[in-house]
């Protein structure tokens, strides 16, 4: 690859092997490496870290490591390859860390509901853990409390947007006066306002519910997540003047 750092194309190597991979090993690749709820009894240890090298489809992975490619090097230009490792990875753990918080809460708030109205939390969790429900929940819960709850648990998580997330933030951050031009906008954007409008509306689109595409299955938590740790590690360097230091 033309331009590429030495980090970012191992990266985009790693995340494609896995996709590979999982095209031929199929759903027992996605039950061990995607990160399910840790409640759920096919939770390990290991899932929030492989969960960012996991991608639902061809036009998944496409544009996260075409944005990997896109804003990914500049970074590790400046940083050295250390550091933008350390960086990535952690916005990809903070994306894992808010999209599971959200999800416990919304998990709690369901059980709390149940248990209030007379069904043990052993005997939810068992039914859940055995991919079934109880149908006399969706007269006590509300629709958005029913999907939320059931979604949290039962649902998994992979890609790595949460990290790119963070990439996207960092990069508007020490070049906000960069335009982006973007297939879908006629006209280029700087930085400094592109990348805070993303993240605002993957915010309301999580908050909302809603989808401006139609579909469900993003996890919009997890990219502000990943944005929100990004910001909060830049903040930290530049106040610490951190910015200079290379780590190799």
């Amino acid at each position: 690859m033309r331009n590429v750092t030495e980090t970012v194309k191992q990266l985009i190597i790693i995340n494609v092997l896995f996709f590979i991979g999982t095209l031929i090993v199929g759903d027992p690749a996605y039950k061990m490496l995607a990160m399910f709820f840790p409640e759920n009894s096919g939770f390990q240890v290991w899932q929030p870290i492989t969960h960012m090298f996991m991608h639902g489809g061809f036009m998944h992975i496409f544009f996260n490591m075409f944005a990997l490619y896109s804003f990914g090097s500049a970074l590790e230009s400046f940083w050295g390859s250390k550091k933008f490792l350390f960086f990535y990875i952690s916005c990809g753990l903070g994306a894992a860390l808010l999209h599971t918080g959200i999800n416990y809460y919304y998990f709690n708030d369901a059980v709390n509901t149940l248990v209030a109205n007379g069904f043990p939390k052993a005997e939810i969790l068992q039914l859940l853990n055995q991919g079934k429900v109880n149908t006399q929940w969706q007269e006590l819960l509300t629709v958005s409390q029913y999907q939320n709850f059931t979604s949290a648990y039962m649902g998994t998580v992979v890609g790595a947007s949460g990290a790119i997330y963070g990439v996207i933030v960092a990069f508007a951050f020490m070049f906000p006066n960069a335009e982006l031009a973007l297939m879908f906008i006629p006209v280029p954007i700087k930085a400094k306002y592109f990348v805070p409008g993303l993240v605002l509306v993957d915010l309301y689109l999580g908050v909302s519910g809603q989808s401006i595409f139609g579909g469900g299955g993003i996890a919009h938590f997890a990219h502000v997540g990943g944005a929100l740790f990004g910001f909060l590690i830049m903040w930290y360097w530049k106040k610490n003047q951190f910015n200079d230091n290379r780590w190799n």
